[in-house]
C-alpha cells in the first residue's frame, strides 16, 4: 500500500466502532513522534526511541492462555505451558476490551507474518500505544506498495491499559494474552511488554504450520552461503546463537523464527528483537549499529546526565531488548528465504563439561536432542544459583509450542531423512572440567569447527562414539587441537569426568520420561545408555 494513500478502515469485524481516533499505518518517523508527545519515551543520543514497559518486563507465561474450541481440544498439548481458556469467558472480556478501547486513540498496523509468499499469514495489530505500533511495524514483515486486505487473517489486540479482574473474567491476575483460533484473534491486556505480540503470532504459526501445511516451524536463526547453503541454528540463552550465526562470509535469513517448507526456510518475521545485556560494539557489532533511527528499547538506562545508553545497567531488568527491522543488519537478506537447510546446528552451553565441543547426530539422537532442548545455567547468571544447574526447553522453545514436542521433532526427523541434512551438537560451554576448575571453550574453536562442518571438512574424516551418550565425535578438525574434540581427554580426574557424564545422562533421561510415552522407538533408542536411579 502507498505510504501516501491510506484507505479508510473499517472495524466494524471486531464491533470496534467508538474510538476517539484512529492512526493508521503511520510512518516510524510519525509513531516516534505520537510516542514523544504522549510522553511515552525518549530519544537516544542515537536516535532509538527508548520506552519503558511498565510493570512487565518480560512474558509470563502463566497467564497465556489458548481458547478450548473445535480446532484445539483435541490437538493442542494441555497443561502448564498451554493452559485452556473458556470460549464464553474470551468472548466476554474481549468485549470488555472493546469497551475499554472505545473513545481513545489507537495505533492500527497491518503486516504480515512468512517471507515465502505461499505460506504468507495477514496481521493487524490494533494498540493503544504508539511504540508498540512503532514495534509492529519493525517486527513483522511489511508490505511497501501492495495493498493489504481489509480484513486480515489474524488481529491483535494489545491494551495494556486494561486490567481483567480475575474472579469474573477467568485469569489469573490482572495481566493475560490469549489466543483464540475461531476468532483468529489475540488478546493481550494488563501488560506493555511487546513480547507478548511477538510471540502470540509465533505461537500461533508453531499451531498452524506442522498442524495444517506440514511445514516445520522453528526457534532458531538462519543464514546463507555464498553456495546457496542455508545453515541452522538452535540454542537457548547463552548458547551463543546470535554470536555463531552471524558470519560475515554468509548471510542472515533470520535470527529467532523461520519455517522450513518443502522447498525453503523463511523467515516468520520482518525484524529482531535482541537482547541488550552488556552490549558492545566489539562484542555484537551487527546489533549495536542497528541501534539507530527507527529501532526500539525497552527498558534500558542512560548513563547519569546524558541521553547515551548504558547497556550494562540492568536495574530495571536482565532482559533489556531493541527491535529493529531486519534491513538495519548489513548482510541480511531480502527477501528473508532461502533453500532447504544443509547442516542443522544444536548449540548447547554445557556447564558440566562432558559433552563433545562438537558430534554429529544420527536422525533418532536429533529428535532425541531436539526434544531436550539442553543447556546448563552457571553461578552468577540467577539469584540462588551457586553450582551449574541443568536446563531443559523442549524443542529450543518449549514455551512457545501448541503442540506435543515429538510432533515437531518427528516431522524434524522426517525432513532431516528426505533431505540428507547434516545435524550437529555444537558445546559451547566448559571443557577440562566444569564450571569452576575447566574453562569456556574457545570462541575460535567453535567457530573453526562449524566453518569445517559447513565446507564439508568434517564428511570424510575418522569418527569415534561416546561410551554414554553414543554421540559421534570426530578425531580430528582444521585448526582444532585433536585432544579438545574428546572432552574425556580434556579433564586430568578421568574417573570424575565419568562421573560427571553419568551424573548428565540420568539428567536427560529422567526429563525426557515426561515425552517417552509419546516418543518413536527410533527417538528412545537415542537416549544415553544409563537408566535413572530410583
Amino acid at each position: 500500500m502507498s505510504k501516501t494513500s491510506r484507505k479508510v478502515l473499517d472495524l466494524k469485524y471486531l464491533n470496534l466502532h467508538q474510538v476517539k481516533s484512529v492512526n493508521y499505518q503511520l510512518e516510524p518517523a510519525e509513531l516516534i513522534e505520537r510516542a514523544i508527545i504522549n510522553s511515552e519515551g525518549t530519544l537516544t543520543d542515537n536516535g532509538a526511541l527508548a520506552v519503558d514497559t511498565g510493570e512487565f518486563t518480560g512474558r509470563s507465561p502463566k497467564d497465556r492462555f489458548i481458547v478450548a474450541d473445535s480446532i484445539t481440544e483435541d490437538a493442542v498439548w494441555w497443561g502448564d505451558i498451554n493452559i485452556k481458556f473458556d470460549a464464553a469467558k474470551f468472548d466476554a472480556l474481549y468485549n470488555k476490551v472493546i469497551q475499554y478501547l472505545s473513545n481513545r486513540q489507537i495505533y492500527v498496523h497491518d503486516a504480515y507474518a512468512c517471507a515465502d509468499p505461499e505460506y504468507m499469514m495477514s496481521i493487524r495489530v490494533i494498540t493503544e500505544s504508539a511504540f508498540q505500533g512503532l514495534f509492529a511495524n519493525n517486527m513483522f514483515l511489511r508490505y511497501g506498495q501492495a495493498e493489504a486486505p481489509d480484513q486480515p487473517e489474524w488481529t491483535i489486540i494489545a491494551a495494556p491499559g486494561f486490567k481483567a479482574d480475575p474472579l469474573i473474567d477467568g485469569t489469573r491476575q490482572g495481566n493475560f494474552a490469549i489466543l483464540n483460533f475461531t476468532r483468529k484473534v489475540i488478546l493481550i491486556g494488563g501488560t506493555g511488554y511487546t513480547g507478548e505480540i511477538k510471540k502470540g503470532i509465533f505461537s500461533v504459526l508453531n499451531f498452524l504450520m506442522p498442524h495444517q501445511r506440514q511445514v516445520l516451524s522453528m526457534h532458531c536463526s538462519a543464514n546463507v552461503g555464498n553456495d546457496g547453503d542455508t545453515a541452522i541454528f538452535f540454542g537457548l540463552s547463552g548458547t551463543g546463537k546470535t554470536t555463531l550465526s552471524a558470519d560475515p562470509q554468509r548471510r542472515l535469513i533470520g535470527d529467532d523464527e523461520h519455517g522450513w517448507s518443502d522447498s525453503s526456510v523463511f523467515n516468520f518475521e520482518g525484524g529482531c528483537y535482541a537482547k541488550c545485556v552488556d552490549l558492545t560494539p566489539e562484542r555484537e557489532p551487527q546489533i549495536y549499529n542497528a541501534i539507530r533511527f527507527g529501532a526500539l528499547l525497552e527498558n534500558t538506562n542512560y548513563f547519569e546526565g546524558s541521553r547515551k545508553v548504558d547497556f550494562s545497567d540492568i536495574r530495571k531488568t536482565e532482559n533489556t531488548r531493541v527491535a529493529y527491522p531486519i534491513h538495519y543488519i548489513d548482510n541480511a537478506i531480502e527477501p528473508s528465504i532461502a533453500g532447504i537447510p544443509k547442516n542443522i546446528f544444536f548449540l548447547t552451553a554445557d556447564a558440566f563439561g562432558v559433552l563433545p565441543p562438537i558430534s554429529r547426530l544420527t536422525p533418532g539422537q536429533t529428535m532425541y536432542h531436539f526434544i531436550s532442548g539442553y543447556t546448563a545455567k552457571v553461578a552468577g547468571t540467577e539469584a540462588g544459583i551457586t553450582e551449574p544447574q541443568t536446563t531443559f526447553s523442549a524443542c529450543f522453545g518449549k514455551a512457545f509450542l501448541p503442540l506435543h514436542p515429538t510432533r515437531y521433532a518427528e516431522l524434524l526427523g522426517r525432513k532431516m531423512k528426505e533431505h540428507s541434512v547434516n545435524v550437529w551438537l555444537i558445546n559451547t560451554g566448559w571443557t577440562g572440567g566444569p564450571y569452576g576448575i575447566g574453562s569456556r571453550m574457545k570462541l575460535s574453536y567453535t567457530r573453526s569447527m562449524i566453518s569445517a562442518a559447513l565446507n564439508g571438512e568434517l564428511d570424510t574424516v575418522e569418527y569415534k562414539e561416546h561410551p554414554v551418550f553414543g554421540l559421534m565425535m570426530p578425531v580430528s578438525c582444521p585448526d582444532v587441537p585433536s585432544e579438545v574434540l574428546d572432552p574425556r581427554n580434556t579433564w586430568k580426574d578421568k574417573q570424575e569426568y565419568d562421573r560427571k557424564s553419568a551424573d548428565l545422562a540420568q539428567a536427560f533421561v529422567k526429563n525426557f520420561n515426561q515425552f517417552a510415552h509419546y516418543a518413536s522407538d527410533e527417538i528412545l533408542r537415542a537416549a544415553p545408555k544409563i537408566a535413572v536411579s530410583a
